[in-house]
């Protein structure tokens, strides 16, 4: 009976082993990685606009056939979460699928002068073409210029900055970051039955996504989750490690909450393991809702430990290439090219979690 016993206890600090160990590393059973990929979904598919446009001749620029042109990307943040991963890689891809004579890949590293000083590199490497992932909405004034004083075509995408197309820059690739915080408010009002505690992940300060996440999410709230009361609102600067951080914290101060909004789906991960490690379920005593559409988040609501995700598609590559290739042509685009995302919940998430990032 003594050696039974010892066995059982052997056996139960080794799985307490094991899960203390899945909580300090952020992790949780995903089954899965954290690098992105460029495949395993349909391109981005553009909402329908007729509002203004931008050519050529407006921006003054020269035609050129993307054949002979050296195409430049400036990343923003480092390569170390899915929707970096997956977003570098597809511009690369289509860079090489279309044959451009040369293209020259940076990355900022999350710090802005250094963003502004790669742009200016790819200028001086003669860059006729830039596509850049801005940092922040704000501060690329200096880069921005250098290449206007060129007349080097900017297309941006994934982050808007607060300068005025067609004639700081040319397009604006992205999604509608409003209407994202508003469908993430409507699955969380759903999934709680219109009841309970949240706690937002805000994302990085100083950018727009956050704000319109946050606005979109918040006005839906108010509008529509009469029994909802958002008790906290901190950053967590679309990090995992700082997502599990903060969601701890606010658990210690705010043990009433039943639900997190997560402006990305890495942050949401990282609230995931803090709810673990608080002795709480996941997707049950305290729900989870985020935005990108990771395989690692999107597995977890197959799991029955996270509640929802709405997709924010980071492929960007062929739709630049394809906008680019019409306004090098001396076509005009939209000066707002805003895609549309899908979503995942416990009703389609198996049926789709092939298809996420």
């Amino acid at each position: 009976m003594a050696l039974q016993r010892t066995s059982r206890s052997l056996v139960a600090a080794v799985g307490l082993a094991a899960t203390v160990g899945l909580i300090l590393t952020g992790c949780t059973n995903t089954g899965t990685d954290t690098k992105g990929s460029s495949s395993g979904s349909s391109e981005q598919t553009v909402k329908a606009s007729d509002g203004p446009t931008c050519d050529l001749a407006t921006y003054k620029g020269e035609k050129i056939d993307l054949k002979d042109a050296v195409v430049g990307f400036s990343q923003s943040e480092k390569e170390d979460n899915p929707f970096r991963i997956a977003e570098t890689q597809s511009i690369k891809d289509e860079a090489a699928k279309v044959g451009v004579k040369k293209f020259i890949s940076t990355n900022a590293q999350s710090t802005l002068s250094k963003q502004i000083s790669d742009i200016q590199d790819l200028i001086s490497q003669g860059a006729n073409v830039l596509i850049v992932a801005p940092l922040n909405s704000d501060g690329l004034e200096p880069a921005l210029s250098a290449a206007r004083a060129k007349n080097i075509p900017v297309i941006t995408i994934d982050r808007k900055l607060n300068a005025e197309a067609c004639s700081d820059y040319v397009s604006f690739l992205g999604s509608d970051f409003v209407e994202q915080g508003k469908r993430a408010a409507d699955q969380l009002i759903k999934g709680t039955g219109g009841k309970g505690k949240v706690a937002i992940l805000l994302g990085a300060s100083g950018n727009g996504v956050t704000t319109d996440r946050t606005k979109g999410f918040v006005d839906e709230i108010k509008a529509k989750g009469s029994g909802i009361e958002i008790v906290a609102q901190q950053t967590g600067d679309f990090a995992r490690d700082k997502g599990q951080s903060v969601t701890e914290q606010l658990l210690q101060s705010n043990p009433e909450i039943t639900a997190i909004y997560a402006e990305n789906d890495e942050m949401g991960l990282g609230a995931q393991a803090a709810i673990i490690a608080a002795g709480k379920t996941p997707g049950k005593d305290i729900q989870i809702y985020s935005i990108d559409g990771t395989k690692n988040a999107v597995s977890q609501i197959v799991a029955g430990q996270y509640n929802g995700v709405i997709e924010s598609n980071p492929r960007f590559g062929p739709l630049a290439f394809k906008t680019l290739k019409s306004f090098l042509a001396g076509d005009p685009v939209g000066q707002d090219i805003i895609i549309e995302d899908g979503e995942y919940d416990p009703d389609n998430a198996a049926s789709k979690v092939d298809g996420a990032f």
